[in-house]
């Protein structure tokens, strides 16, 4: 029996899970069923299960399987919690008695003495593999509510840290990994749990020794711990008491991730106290930092400067310092955000003025630095004038000598500034029209340039005083939103990484710089930039302010409109990305500035299951969404859809999941299409895509010997039941590619079965609801003429015809 159990887990098929899911859970409960063979169900059991989840049935065996974590035998005890936990962390309900028993039984473990558990005793620890898998399974549950049990459990956490803290019972690097892998775990379970203080507290102080340990795996796990650690406001102080060896860890340590995770416990631990000294320490860092997480540091860095500036003198030294060290690697967004928070603030922006002038005084500036030059001179440049070291003709020199340097978007910015100082200062007006008069303006190739050359100087000669003033006056503030450095940082980090801790610290330190709250998403201006040109999605103007407004690129189907309309025609593109999705299941299925749509589905027989992902790739709230599923009234009596409802509202850099439940009733041949119509910044969008559902993914694939598919092939003989296609390649004429799309049409290949090697072969049966179709492909290449032949036979007419035509599109 244990052989089987073995054979069973190692082929490990559906076919498998088909066969033997609903035995293996009755031999795993029985009360006489030996020790091994006990341990071989239960790992034959979560070997299936990870493979075929649907297939393994919940039922009256999973209240018995939890008792055997009380088992004598700990081989058995080690194979029942690695099943009990991946079914808990699909099931919790279904498992939750199990927490009190691997309290108890790691209690056991925990107190006893090695000698206890002598068979199982790694170098002087007490079956470590056993205690790390109990403690994860804790991980899958809240803390217990039972008052015996979680003060059982605090014990045992105790006792782990404790023991930490005792000299090593041996000097081999076995004892100390076995050691530290239960201590880490045991710390993880804290940090899930954040519930005991002195637990937490102790589990940072533990963590605070490894970080000058001489093994880097160690120092790299401690700081991601800490990491964890620094969002509960148990523990945050504790944390902040190491921020001397972190920064030394910035400076001293030769591998690349552990410095990446000292700056992440950097970023983590920081606060109104101490965050002129971590930001100081960030952009001394920055200066040698890897080139592969420079852009992360220049992300922290200005989040945390606006996030902590009481004095924003302070803010704004600390950006252009940043643009200074790290200008390839400063994004739009952040310095947009300068922008915004000068022009928000009236006692920062003279300062703002002088301090951009000295720092474009420079010999060699960076871009970056130019545009935010560019921009607040242009606004507030009168409010140093006064001084003789920067009047306005030494102003305007000085931008206009880094002119030639600049690419388009930046001379464009310019341009603005140029008019804006016509404005301002009308002894430099001749100056300035000169310049917009010559040559290299009015007739730049760039468009963009030579627009805004013509127009600046007819307004700037035709216009009066009252009316320049008025086209030309001061920005607006913005209103106030959150920040979209923060949208950009969780992008690149993940949704589970800084999303989680940087919501907690904002919960912790709300507010804190005193501003008004951010407005909501819907509050922003009616105009309607493009995402590159609005600063930070606050749905106020771009930085220039006069000229052509910035296209939309296409972007917004009906921008009249103020209700949900008819449906779109489908998206440019929607057709090919259609045809890439015929082979394969995984992907993006549409993309454009303001929205990503992935999918992710699964087919078996006639039916499937596909989770559609909606991005909101924008820093700015999607309201009223709402995706649709359309279906002719033919594909609709031989396709079944049942999709569930999503959240109306999806956030800034969010992504939302849609499941779509599939059935195929009858072969069809349309493929339904999903409109999604959305309102963004107060204007309607409207988009279509086709959704790649078609035929061949209810392809189940047939292996033949080269007998059986001749013999099927001549039975397939009639007219209507061959469909042909010759045609010109599209692609090159590579033999592994070619075989990778017939696997992923659905289709077996089979391999030496046509007498030309060259050729290729398929088989494989389409699954519906009311009948079975079988299928025979075979595809011939002429590599000289660059040429293929198609020949499909299947026992009808419309499935042959169809899968010739899905299946010639890909080659």
């Amino acid at each position: 029996m244990g052989l089987a159990l073995h054979c069973i887990a190692n082929v490990g098929s559906r076919e498998m899970a088909e066969a033997f899911a609903g035995e293996i859970p009755k031999i795993l409960v029985a009360g006489d069923t030996m020790d091994s063979v006990k341990q071989s169900a239960a790992l034959c059991l979560l070997r299936l299960y990870r493979t075929s989840p649907d297939l393994v049935p919940m039922g009256d065996w999973t209240s018995r399987v939890v008792h055997l974590l009380n088992d004598q035998h700990l081989g058995v005890v080690t194979a029942a919690t690695s099943l009990i936990t991946t079914l808990a962390q699909k099931n919790p309900e279904e498992f939750k008695t199990s927490v009190s028993l691997a309290v108890s039984r790691l209690s056991r473990i925990v107190t006893s003495a090695s000698t206890d558990l002598q068979d199982y005793t790694y170098y002087f620890v007490p079956a470590p593999w056993l205690s790390v898998k109990l403690l994860r399974l804790l991980q899958c549950y809240p803390p217990p509510e039972d008052p015996a049990v979680r003060g059982r459990l605090t014990e045992c956490l105790e006792t782990i840290l404790n023991k930490a803290q005792e000299p090593p019972k041996s000097k081999k690097v076995q004892h100390s990994n076995a050691k530290n892998a239960v201590l880490f775990e045991a710390i993880s379970l804290i940090i899930h749990h954040d519930s005991e203080p002195n637990l937490l507290v102790r589990a940072c102080n533990q963590l605070g020794q490894f970080l000058q340990h001489r093994e880097t795996n160690l120092r790299y796990l401690a700081l991601e711990s800490m990491c964890t650690l620094a969002s509960s406001e148990f523990s945050h102080e504790a944390v902040k008491t190491h921020i001397e060896t972190v920064t030394n860890a910035l400076k001293t340590e030769r591998d690349v991730s552990v410095r990446q995770r000292a700056v992440d416990l950097l970023y983590a631990m920081c606060d109104r106290s101490n965050a002129q000294q971590i930001v100081a320490e960030m952009l001394s860092y920055l200066e040698t930092a890897d080139y592969s997480i420079r852009e992360e540091i220049v992300l922290k860095v200005a989040i945390l400067a606006e996030k902590y500036a009481v004095d924003y003198t302070w803010y704004v030294d600390t950006i252009l310092n940043l643009i200074r060290i790290a200008g390839d690697y400063v994004s739009e967004e952040v310095w947009y955000r300068v922008i915004q928070i000068v022009i928000n603030r009236d006692d920062v922006q003279g300062y703002a003025a002088k301090t951009v002038f000295e720092a474009l005084q420079a010999p060699a500036c960076h871009e970056n630095l130019v545009k935010v030059g560019g921009y607040i001179l242009g606004e507030f440049g009168n409010l140093i004038a006064g001084d003789p070291r920067s009047s306005p003709l030494i102003q305007f020199n000085l931008l206009h000598s880094k002119f030639h340097l600049c690419s388009v978007p930046t001379r464009a910015l310019l341009l603005s500034t140029y008019i804006k100082f016509v404005n301002l200062f009308p002894e430099v007006k001749t100056t300035i029209q000169d310049v917009l008069r010559s040559d290299s303006q009015l007739k730049n190739a760039d468009v963009e340039l030579q627009q805004r050359a013509v127009e600046y100087l007819r307004l700037s000669t035709v216009a009066s005083t009252d009316i320049l003033a008025t086209v030309l006056e001061e920005m607006p503030p913005f209103p106030e939103r959150e920040s979209s450095i923060l949208a950009k940082l969780k992008k690149k980090k993940g949704p589970s990484t800084v999303t989680d801790l940087e919501e907690a610290k904002r919960e912790r330190s709300a507010d804190i710089n005193g501003g008004p709250e951010p407005a909501p998403a819907s509050a922003s201006a009616t105009s309607t930039p493009s995402p590159s040109a609005d600063l930070l999605g606050l749905g106020a103007a771009p930085p220039a302010p006069v000229g052509p407004p910035p296209s939309s690129g296409g972007l917004l189907v009906d921008v009249f409109s103020d209700s949900p309309s008819a449906v779109a025609p489908l998206a440019p593109g929607s057709e090919d990305n259609f045809a890439r999705f015929v082979c394969k299941n995984n992907g993006v299925l549409f993309e454009n500035q303001l929205l990503q749509i992935g999918l992710k589905s699964e087919f078996r027989q006639n039916l499937g299951r596909m989770f559609i992902f909606y991005g909101n790739k924008t820093s700015t709230q999607f309201l009223s969404f709402t995706p649709t599923l359309i279906c002719s009234d033919d594909l609709r009596a031989n396709l079944s859809l049942q999709t569930k409802p999503v959240d109306p509202t999806v956030d800034g850099g969010a992504q939302v999941q849609q499941v779509v439940n599939i059935e195929c009733v009858s072969d069809f041949t349309e493929a339904p299409v999903l409109n999604i119509q959305f309102r963004y910044g107060g204007t309607f969008q409207n988009v279509s895509v086709k959704l790649p559902i078609t035929l061949n993914k209810f392809f189940q694939p047939t292996e033949m010997a080269s007998q059986d598919f001749f013999q099927r092939w001549k039975q397939l003989s009639n007219p209507q039941q061959e469909v042909q296609n010759i045609f010109k390649a599209k692609h090159p004429m590579d033999t592994e590619i070619t075989k990778a799309k017939i696997i992923g049409f659905g289709s077996a290949l089979l391999e030496e079965v046509d007498p030309n090697p060259a050729n290729f072969v398929g088989a494989g049966i389409i699954h519906t609801k009311t009948t079975q179709i079988g299928c025979l492909l075979r595809l011939e290449p002429n590599l000289q003429a660059q040429m293929y032949r198609l020949t499909l036979r299947t026992s009808k007419e419309t499935v042959s015809q169809r899968l010739c035509e899905l299946l010639s599109e890909q080659f």
